[in-house]
């Protein structure tokens, strides 16, 4: 079944849909939400609330690209979860989870990095490289023009190896002083 098909049924439809469009998806926007937000709890509670908003504003949807518009969403979404305060409780012992490796197929180092990119800098770099969407798709998704996400695209890559190779630096002089 083709997105627009899934998308115009989905607009007019119910939860058979909805169940639908949660198989075909669920997995993908997870992934999304935890390369944007670097936390695969947080990017759980995000994309519930993809699918809850896509559900309740299903009228207002034209039917027509619903990738576009879910992804938009979570996007929208993901922004909105990093600018809330966050509860820390006593018992956890963590820094800032990190996703499981094995959810992301993203190595710890790799998490790391992105970390320290700007949100939509993960986005655009997640959307390129992971999603293989085009400048154009980009573009309806992060408001911005197809010429200026190329450039961001090449700055934000830069950044991402450079981030990386300063990981890789550091763990081999760490190597050398324990030796």
């Amino acid at each position: 079944m083709s997105d627009t098909e899934l998308g115009r049924r989905f607009a007019s439809g119910g939860e058979d849909e909805l169940e639908e469009m949660i198989n075909l998806y669920g997995a993908k926007l997870l992934r999304y939400a935890t390369a944007l937000l670097c936390d695969h709890q947080e990017a759980e509670n995000v994309v519930q609330e993809v699918f809850i908003t896509a559900y309740q504003n299903r009228a207002t949807f034209d039917g027509i690209n619903l990738s576009a518009w879910l992804y938009k969403i979570t996007y929208n979404r993901s922004l909105t979860q990093r600018k809330r305060p966050r509860m820390l409780y006593f018992s956890e012992v963590r820094q800032e989870a990190a996703p499981p490796p094995e959810d992301t197929d993203m190595s710890e180092e790799t998490i790391y990095a992105l970390r320290r990119l700007k949100p939509e800098d993960r986005a655009l770099l997640y959307g390129r490289i992971m999603e293989e969407q085009s400048y154009e798709q980009l573009s309806r998704l992060l408001g911005r023009s197809p010429a200026a996400l190329r450039k961001r695209y090449e700055r934000a890559k830069k950044k991402l190896a450079s981030y990386l190779a300063d990981q890789y630096d550091g763990k081999e002089e760490q190597k050398d002083e324990c030796i």
